[in-house]
């Protein structure tokens, strides 16, 4: 499904990605199972989409299962897309209310009976949403999105950057990422957004996605802010000599 972002959420915020990382690890440090960290990631999802407007946060896209993943051991995997029903049924009305757009990113032919329409339902009904995108990546893979665009290059506007991102993102208007953010402490890409990343603000920290606060993306949003981008080109001091 295209996301044909609202004109009325401001050019100027920014689209923060996040790879929402340490779950599991997060979980055995208390003792617990995989699938509690799973669940306490999901009260971080909530925070940190409820905080996202209020810090020029346009865009928001949340990296939740890869096209890897699948490797994982089937128990885990169906209680991942429980938690993803879950999510949708209880969270959908909240987005509703609060202005947020969901959109899935991600293959949707491989995910259980009904979790399709369960989220063509959701995106539906958060369609009107103005104040935030809330773009979630599932069964998600940028390398594998980007050889689907090039098999789908049939016109010459399609090799040009913007008709080639267009193709990846399957959006009208793709929206390059401002600041990518990785929790844990793991320090990797792990095929995520790879296209619109190219020149994106990269950001580690230690902090487990279950921990993950308000303030920790106010931290991130302020080490972006502090950093200059210069996109291949010179410092404004130096340009100018």
């Amino acid at each position: 499904m295209q996301s044909n972002l609202p004109d009325k959420i401001q050019a100027d915020k920014i689209h923060v990605g996040i790879i929402m990382d340490g779950n599991g690890r997060w979980a055995a440090r208390r003792g617990l199972p995989r699938n509690a960290g799973h669940r306490a990631g999901v009260e971080a999802i909530r925070r940190v989409v409820e905080a996202a407007p209020e810090q020029d946060v346009g865009t928001l896209t949340l990296y939740a299962f890869s096209c890897d993943n699948w490797r994982r051991p089937k128990a885990e995997v169906s209680a991942l897309m429980g938690l993803l029903r879950r999510y949708l049924a209880d969270e959908t009305a909240r987005l509703a209310d609060s202005g947020t757009r969901l959109s899935v990113i991600g293959r949707r032919d491989r995910l259980p009976d009904g979790l399709a329409d369960a989220i063509a339902e959701a995106e539906a009904a958060t369609a009107a949403g103005t104040a935030l995108s809330l773009r979630v990546a599932i069964d998600y893979s940028a390398r594998a999105a980007i050889l689907l665009a090039a098999s789908r290059a049939t016109h010459p506007a399609d090799l040009t950057r913007d008709g080639f991102a267009r193709l990846v993102t399957g959006e009208p208007q793709p929206r390059d990422v401002d600041l990518l953010i990785r929790t844990s402490g793991e320090k990797r890409l792990s095929d995520f957004l790879l296209w619109e990343s190219a020149y994106a603000e990269l950001y580690f920290t230690e902090t487990m996605w279950p921990d993950f606060a308000a303030a920790h993306l106010a931290e991130a949003i302020a080490s972006f802010r502090g950093r200059e981008r210069r996109f291949g080109g010179l410092p404004a001091h130096a340009a100018a000599a």
